[in-house]
């Protein structure tokens, strides 16, 4: 299986933060080949792995990178952004939400910080750590993020030791700038 220099360099946070991981409830959207959900099971985390109900054999990846890491008790559910499902609302309120290059269209943007907040709801003081490649200088989640009451925070690579020229050498096309955000409420909104 491949694994996207977004999903590595998330990793490598986790990796970064692995004290602060065991006993948190940790959900990864997007999961595809789960490696910062398996890493962050692996720190001692409780995860649940997502990917699109829509997408079948995506949850199959999820449920194969488990059994492959010794994981095959780890809860994976189809969750597809922007809808209110069963599955989405039994979940438990959530200390992390991962999240690897899911923001890759325009216009799934909303549909995800839609289910972001959603969760947020649960547990307000819930953080997005997520990894995404820059592909478009004109793509932008500020405006999406001041609707929805949320805040970024951009976090330079070498604050947790990811090399970038690692990374920028990766087989992909085009251009590999790597950018870490961790997203929460803004204060005044709780």
């Amino acid at each position: 299986m491949y694994v996207w220099p977004c999903a590595v360099v998330l990793a490598q946070y986790l990796w970064f933060h692995r004290r602060s991981l065991p006993g948190k409830a940790v959900l990864e959207i997007g999961a595809g080949v789960s490696l910062p959900g398996i890493l962050a099971a692996k720190c001692g985390a409780k995860v649940i792995l997502s990917d699109s109900l829509e997408l079948p054999y995506c949850l199959e990846i999820c449920r194969q990178s488990c059994q492959m890491n010794d994981l095959p008790c780890m809860q994976v559910v189809g969750l597809t952004w922007g809808h209110i499902s069963q599955d989405l609302l039994a979940l438990p309120p959530q200390d992390i939400i991962l999240a690897s290059d899911v923001f890759f269209e325009p216009e799934d943007f909303e549909d995800i910080l839609t289910t972001v907040y959603f969760l947020m709801q649960k547990n307000p003081k819930v953080q997005l750590w997520s990894t995404y490649q820059v592909r478009s200088a004109d793509w932008s989640l500020e405006a999406l993020l001041y609707k929805w009451d949320m805040k970024c925070v951009h976090i330079p690579l070498e604050a947790f030791d990811a090399d970038k020229d690692d990374i920028a050498e990766s087989a992909l096309p085009g251009r590999h700038t790597v950018e870490m955000l961790v997203i929460s409420f803004v204060k005044d909104s709780l």
